[in-house]
């Protein structure tokens, strides 16, 4: 169970990857356009109206836009990682108390983030679900690009749901290791991501 967890949460994180990966490239894009169209508007308009003009007429400008897929591909990205995250218990973690209490005692605390964390990203998972067939039902689209807002939410929703379903296992894991008193999780083959 843990290998297959494990394979689709990168799987998961390599889409978010790539998706940045393009949104870079996109944004280099769109910044450099924007500064040429600046450019052909400005000193070579006056100097070289000819070549100004014939620039323009290829459509050299920022990318029409470009903020709305940022915004959902960012969204997605955020959606992506989460798995990963989750199952190589990767999130952000302050011990300065607990590194000095008693193995049972933090396995204790980590079952209950972890059970926490599961309640949450199920919650999170069903809102963007709620949200989703709402942006569907009423038809929403975005100002420019004009595409429909609900597969922003929709990309999204499939790396929440990958997160909910890996963090109800992850909490399991941690109920198993509450009761046999032995770390399972960090034990287990395919733990170096």
């Amino acid at each position: 169970m843990r290998n297959l967890a494990t394979q689709a949460a990168r799987f998961m994180a390599i889409c978010g990857g790539l998706v940045l990966t393009l949104l870079i490239i996109l944004i280099c894009l769109s910044v450099i356009g924007r500064s040429l169209n600046g450019v052909l508007h400005g000193w070579v308009g006056t100097v070289m109206p000819g070549l100004s003009a014939w620039a323009l007429a290829l459509g050299i400008g920022p990318i029409n836009g470009d903020f709305e897929l940022v915004e959902a591909g960012v969204a997605f990205a955020i959606f992506a990682f989460l798995p990963l995250c989750q199952i190589s218990a990767g999130h952000a973690s302050v011990d300065i108390f607990t590194a000095k209490l008693p193995t049972r005692v933090n396995r204790v605390l980590q079952f209950c983030i972890d059970v926490i964390f599961a309640a949450v990203l199920i919650v999170i998972a069903y809102q963007l679900y709620n949200g989703m067939l709402s942006k569907q039902r009423y038809g929403d689209t975005t100002f420019l690009l004009q595409f429909p807002i609900w597969w922003a939410y929709a990309a999204s929703l499939s790396g929440s749901i990958l997160t909910a379903v890996i963090a109800v296992y992850v909490a399991g894991i941690r109920a198993v290791e509450l009761l046999r008193g032995a770390d399972i999780l960090s034990q287990e083959a395919g733990l170096d991501l």
